[in-house]
């Protein structure tokens, strides 16, 4: 049985490149296709929000001498060709999907409203949400958040390369504490990076609670909606 009816998926653009250190692996893209495509078939709806960090960091950009705001369109741009990607595995697997991105650019993907995305989520559709908020200076976490509150959606699931939250990095301290569940205000408290500041307060205002879990282990995703205890809980 799934806990949520309809669900928002973050998923890193550093994820996609697998094995490589740069732009998609196209066996880590099907394996996140087919676990997205189990899930579907449950009656879940789903609306999914990819980072472009695989491609291009608009951010990073800067300290290269990018302008701020071309960098982040450039990101921007990065997030839409993961979500093409996306949807491409998807409709090769028969899994329906749409793309809507936030800033005009038919034909690649439908300009995005909350109306038309909802509509493809109840027609059983997964909506592919990309192009951040389609403005600068923001994340593709804080969009996800966005998506998120818009859609409606039951709780926001942040799928990265770790199991969860922890008091420090776990790659670099092996006595790091996992998390099983945690608040938004302890995340502040704690200046635990888990997302921007502008993405935590926006969930923790509008009551939007998150999972962090690790998408790279097929199956994790399924068991986070059954409610299974994966990964780390935040809630206000």
């Amino acid at each position: 049985m799934a806990k949520y009816k309809r669900i928002l998926l973050k998923l890193s653009g550093e994820s996609l490149t697998g094995k490589q250190n740069y732009g998609i692996d196209s066996s880590k893209l099907n394996e996140y296709a087919r676990q997205i495509s189990e899930i579907l078939k449950l009656k879940i709806q789903v609306g999914i929000v990819i980072g472009g960090g695989n491609i291009f960091r608009g951010l990073s950009g800067t300290t290269k001498g990018f302008d701020r705001v071309k960098g982040d369109q450039m990101g921007m741009l990065a997030t839409v060709i993961n979500s093409l990607a996306l949807n491409s595995a998807l409709t090769d697997m028969g899994t329906p999907s749409k793309l809507y991105t936030s800033i005009r650019m038919e034909p690649v993907g439908e300009l995005y409203s909350r109306d038309k995305a909802v509509e493809s989520l109840e027609k059983g559709e997964i909506a592919i949400l990309a192009g951040g908020t389609g403005n600068p200076f923001f994340t593709t976490d804080t969009g996800a958040s966005l998506r998120a509150i818009e859609i409606g959606a039951d709780i926001l699931l942040k799928g990265t390369r770790v199991d969860g939250i922890y008091s420090d990095d776990p790659e670099k301290n092996p006595n790091a504490k996992k998390f099983n569940e945690i608040s938004f205000d302890d995340i502040y408290n704690k200046k635990l990076k888990v997302m921007d500041l502008t993405a935590s307060t926006m969930c923790c205002d509008n009551k939007m609670p998150v999972i962090v879990f690790n998408m790279d282990i097929p199956g994790n995703l399924r068991k986070v909606i059954s409610g299974e205890q994966i990964g780390t809980l935040v809630h206000l």
